[in-house]
């Protein structure tokens, strides 16, 4: 291109010299005179001669025309040889510049030939603005086009490529900058553009190129672009902020950059080579020498701004040397160590998680997996350990049946394993064979593989489903009850009410429904009580921020109906208000209260009268009792028969009555809190003996069969040791006079860790359910069919005896299979520990 070029400018110069000549010759063409027209004979000069004699023998005034005269001629003379010498110059350079012209025509032939021998054209631009000449033949680009069309590069070249060629010429002829372009035509050959600029002309040659010749200019153009390129990655690495450095075979720095010359404290990059600073140390060096046969890259200490730093050096071989670059690892350093801490710490975080988590890398195996995830699926930690991928711990849970239940499971196993290829977080929910669901959340890892979060939902469902049925009841119990409901937000408004509440203030539901404040609700409730006193309670209670105490109160109505109303905090800081009707409950406790009252003290006047009563009996029993015993004492004289018999029937009858007289004051004593135990130690089986033996006539009289069963070893207790045979006696009595002739009664005694326990156990007709509790009542007896009769006093003495020890009574009995009395003393170690709790 550049010997091109040259023969292209040297064209030019000759065709203006050529040119200049030719000018010359025509502009001095005019002043040519013929040899003939300038010459001047030797006998006119002879005969001027003469003239000029004659005249000077003239006068002054023809003296003056004479030398006129003479002067003109003399003029005309010189004038004429020197036309004639200027004839015979411009001759003679005539005949010279035909003979240049001659050979500046043969060399412009032969630069012609040369620049036509293949298919180019130039295209040169003077520096006046003037039209482009071209020079060459355009059919090779666009045969149909005209030389002068060929500049309308739309006509030929792709827009892009007409738009980039026509900027590059603009640039040429403006700054002067080459370029050399390969251009694809509309008619599919390839074309080479070269520009450049030439004095004070712009060339461009466009040259065929089309097969090998293109690959040539491709090549060309390459080189030129790989030069830019260097000179970019030349100021790319000056501008580089780690160290760049270059030594030859000798170890010598030959080229670095300014982050070097700055690591190392030198001024400049200059200064750097010149005194041979070395960023890496000796032994650095040597390693990294060493390794560098191959190509070297690794961890290296340097010092840097007077402190020790780690880079990052990579050196590789070159043809005459090695070229480097060392990058500032201290900060990746640290923050390497943060994050391999603060990954540690999430481990340890996700570990303690109940839910269960798995992270899986790029090639689906299994890096990472917390506690919740192996205690979820069971797995054995040696498998998890080891790195399984994530179908191999499908397959295995699909094997133990923990995996939803699947038609086609390679199917669901692929569509499982899209998360893979997903960039967005998606949301499972799996049905597992236990009947456990399981939310699964899949979300890709930035540096590739997934993340599972598996989630037991399965209690919250369940609470879900809880909430829901529980919501639906209470919102249908709501609609139902008797009472009102209405609930009141944090802000005073109704928020919820049930139709009782609207019909029992008579309000229309359509007022309710739009949420009307407390004080709204107020004056709707107003005109049915419209006590103030109730209303400012019932708003302090909904309204107020801090003192939030539930209150309750009964309000009577101006239509005579009683209510009682109640509120109850919420923890949302709403309020509960509950109205009940108790108008038919009020006047029934009314009634009772009054019927109660006169049953008491119905009942204070009987136990006055009984107590009276026995208490004026007893003295003059006491007597009878006395007198009766001395009548059948002999030292008062013999009795016959009949009257020994009479005084037996007397005696057992006050002995009867001073027992149920005793009993009854035994009992307004419990009643009056007077009653005091007199403890100590009471053997058991004595006791049970003794009260045996206070009912052995009754026993004989009536055949009846007492049967006594207590352990030989069971020992003693704490009691009252009187008040404990009263007990027996009474219920050994009791259980006699229900039994029928020649039956049987069984007492016995257990004793356990915490108690003795008495049993009486009977023949007789057994006491129906409802007739168990009342049998403890004072003066209460039902014979059933039996011949006992009573005052009903015997079971109201045990009871209030075995509860002064502490115990309890209770009656297992079935109509017609006898019944069973169980009294139960507790220790004293268990009643003490009884009582403390």
């Amino acid at each position: 291109m550049a010997d091109v070029a040259r023969t292209t400018y040297g064209y030019f110069r000759f065709r203006r010299r050529i040119s200049g000549l030719v000018g010359a010759t025509v502009s001095a063409a005019p002043l040519a005179i013929s040899p003939a027209a300038a010459q001047i004979t030797p006998t006119g000069f002879q005969a001027s001669h003469a003239y000029a004699q004659a005249v000077a023998r003239v006068g002054p005034q023809e003296l003056a025309v004479l030398a006129l005269v003479l002067g003109v001629f003399f003029f005309a003379g010189l004038t004429a040889i020197m036309l004639v010498r200027t004839h015979a110059r411009a001759a003679a350079r005539e005949l010279r510049a035909r003979a240049e012209i001659a050979s500046l025509q043969s060399d412009v032939d032969r630069l012609a030939a040369l620049v036509m021998s293949e298919p180019q054209i130039l295209i040169v631009w003077t520096a006046r603005g003037e039209e482009p000449e071209i020079i060459g033949d355009v059919s090779f680009v666009a045969p149909p086009l005209a030389p002068k069309e060929i500049l309308d590069f739309g006509r030929w070249l792709d827009p892009d490529l007409a738009h980039r060629l026509a900027g590059a010429i603009e640039r040429l002829r403006t700054h002067g900058e080459a370029f050399a372009l390969v251009l694809a035509t509309l008619a599919g050959r390839h074309i080479e553009a070269d520009g450049r600029a030439m004095g004070a002309f712009a060339v461009i040659k466009l040259r065929d190129v089309t097969g090998a010749r293109r690959e040539i200019a491709e090549l060309g153009a390459r080189c030129y672009n790989l030069q830019s390129e260097a000179d970019t990655l030349r100021n790319l690495v000056e501008a580089l902020p780690s160290p760049v450095w270059m030594r030859d075979a000798c170890e010598k720095l030959i080229v670095v950059n300014a982050a070097y010359a700055r690591a190392v404290d030198a001024p400049d990059p200059a200064t750097a080579i010149a005194q041979g600073f070395d960023l890496l140390g000796r032994r650095e060096r040597e390693d990294g020498r060493v390794a560098a046969e191959g190509g070297y890259c690794g961890r290296l200490p340097a010092i840097i701004g007077g402190s020790r730093r780690m880079m990052d050096v990579i050196e590789i071989p070159i043809a005459r040397g090695r070229v480097g670059i060392g990058i500032d690892a201290s900060e990746a350093e640290r923050l390497r160590a943060e994050l391999a801490h603060m990954i540690e710490a999430h481990r340890r975080t996700l570990d303690q998680l109940a839910t269960a988590v798995a992270v899986f890398d790029a090639d689906r195996k299994l890096i990472f997996h917390n506690a919740a995830y192996r205690a979820l699926w069971g797995l054995d930690p040696v498998f998890l350990e080891g790195g399984p991928s994530d179908g191999e711990i499908l397959d295995r849970l699909r094997a133990a049946r923990r995996l939803p239940e699947q038609q086609d499971f390679k199917q669901w196993k692929r569509n499982v394993h899209k998360a893979y290829q997903s960039a967005e977080t998606e949301q499972h929910e799996w049905h597992l064979p236990d009947r456990r669901t399981l939310r699964v959340v899949t979300t890709a890892n930035p540096q590739g593989g997934v993340t599972y979060l598996f989630d037991d939902i399965t209690e919250r469902l369940e609470l879900e489903r809880r909430f829901d049925a529980l919501i639906r009841v209470q919102g249908e119990t709501l609609d139902n009850l008797a009472e009102a409901v209405a609930v009141f937000g944090s802000d005073g408004r109704l928020r919820l009410f049930n139709p009782a509440f609207a019909r029992r203030w008579k309000i229309a539901p359509s007022a309710l429904a739009e949420r009307p404040h407390i004080e709204a609700v107020i004056d709707l409730c107003r005109p049915l009580h419209r006590e103030d006193g109730t209303w400012s309670a019932l708003r302090s209670a909904i309204t107020a921020l801090d003192k939030r105490d539930p209150i309750a109160s009964r309000i009577e109505r101006s239509d005579g109906s009683v209510l009682d109303f109640a509120t109850v905090p919420l923890p949302d800081g709403g309020t509960l208000v509950t109205f009940q009707d108790v108008t038919d409950s009020v006047n029934v406790e009314r009634a009772l209260r009054e019927r109660n009252e006169a049953l008491i003290a119905a009942d204070e006047i009987k136990l006055d009268f009984v107590h009276h009563v026995s208490y004026e009996l007893r003295s003059p029993l006491t007597n009878i009792i006395g007198f009766a015993h001395f009548l059948g004492d002999p030292s008062t004289g013999p009795l016959n028969e009949k009257q020994a018999e009479y005084l037996g029937y007397i005696t057992a009858s006050t002995n009867a009555l001073l027992a149920i007289i005793n009993n009854i004051l035994d009992l307004a004593t419990i009643d009056a809190g007077a009653m005091t135990l007199n403890l100590g130690p009471v053997d058991i089986r004595t006791t049970m003996e003794a009260a045996a033996e206070g009912v052995q006539d009754r026993v004989v009289k009536d055949g009846i069969v007492l049967d006594l069963r207590a352990a030989p070893d069971i020992g003693s207790f704490v009691g009252d040791g009187r008040r404990i045979r009263q007990v027996l006696f009474n219920l050994l009595s009791n259980a006699i006079g229900f039994s029928p002739r020649n039956g049987r009664v069984a007492l016995r005694a257990e004793r356990t860790d915490e108690a003795v326990i008495f049993m009486v156990t009977d023949q007789g007709p057994g006491i129906p359910a409802e007739m168990a509790d009342k049998v403890f009542d004072l003066f209460e007896t039902d014979p059933r069919g039996s011949s006992h009769r009573g005052a009903g006093l015997g079971l109201s003495i045990v009871r209030s005896f075995v509860e002064l020890h502490g115990g309890r009574v209770t009656i297992e009995s079935a109509i017609g299979h006898g019944t069973t009395v169980v009294c139960t003393f507790p220790l004293p170690g268990v009643a003490a520990r009884t009582a403390a709790e």
